[in-house]
């Protein structure tokens, strides 16, 4: 088997980690040689700035098996799509599964709400309505070419090096407050694990939303995360005295809960974490073991 990922960043590396251990090829791509730094050992990487097609596309994707996509549009909308949609069109038939990174921001704003697969993308946020253009378009090579498509709308994603309580020991927490707001989250291993029961099991067209069980809001996280460290935790500051980037902001302009039961019920997935309490002490705990 050979996994080929467009853009081998967190996510990705999670899921060619469990692949590997199981004798898989893996290929990808970066943006520069920067971003190879700390990749697994045996992986296949390659340059791909989203501007200049891959050279010698047929050969690189020769043999691929699975197909994963994690780099997100840019203004011009999905650079893979730009560059390579005839490509994927070719080797439709020879792919046992294909999955495309997206998010739950193309949900929108449900005001606290739950949301599940079949709840129309109403995204608010310009990128959300980037990433759901970029679904639109992933979706048609499914719709015009059987490509074995699978969508996959991720929450925010935490994990080892990238979490509170990595923004805590660095001085860069902060707890704004924003009543009512929750947001879901999803630790990167139980990230891969879905993609990879996934692969173990193909439904071409399917969405999937990728959460674990809890939505919370931000400040909570960050305070649980001080009890762990015995720190006090920042304090709570409201969002309109926050002084946010506009970016930062547009964290805040969604409020949702997510129903993750679609990846329980057809992929069999137990989440190893189902709330971020889970999450962070098992990150505690394996930095205490390193």
């Amino acid at each position: 088997m050979h996994l080929f990922c467009f853009g081998f960043g967190f996510t990705a590396r999670a899921l060619a980690a469990r692949v590997l251990e199981r004798g898989w090829r893996v290929s990808g791509t970066v943006r520069d040689a920067a971003d190879s730094a700390g990749s697994p050992a045996g992986v296949d990487l390659m340059i791909f700035d989203g501007e200049t097609p891959i050279a010698d596309t047929g050969a690189r994707l020769a043999g691929v098996t699975h197909l994963l996509c994690s780099i997100p549009p840019d203004a011009a909308g999905d650079p893979v799509l730009r560059c390579h949609a005839g490509d994927l069109a070719a080797m439709a038939g020879d792919l046992d599964w294909a999955g495309y990174l997206s998010t739950t921001g193309v949900y929108g704003d449900h005001g606290g709400g739950l949301v599940d697969e079949t709840t129309p993308p109403a995204p608010s946020a310009a990128r959300s309505r980037a990433r759901a253009a970029a679904e639109a378009g992933w979706q048609a090579l499914y719709d015009a070419d059987r490509f074995p498509l699978h969508i996959f709308r991720l929450a925010g994603i935490y994990g080892p090096g990238r979490n509170a309580l990595r923004q805590l020991r660095a001085g860069r927490a902060r707890r704004v407050v924003k009543p009512g707001h929750v947001f879901s989250r999803i630790h990167v291993a139980d990230a891969a694990r879905v993609l990879d029961a996934s692969m173990a099991r193909p439904a071409p067209g399917a969405i999937y939303n990728v959460c674990d069980d809890e939505a919370a809001p931000p400040q909570d996280v960050i305070a649980f995360a001080a009890a762990l460290l015995g720190v006090d935790p920042p304090p709570e500051i409201a969002i309109e005295e926050a002084g946010l980037s506009p970016m930062a902001a547009s964290f805040y302009n969604d409020s949702k809960r997510v129903n993750n039961t679609r990846i329980k019920r057809d992929l069999g997935v137990d989440l190893h974490y189902p709330s971020y309490r889970e999450g962070l002490r098992a990150l505690l705990a394996d930095e205490a073991g390193q």
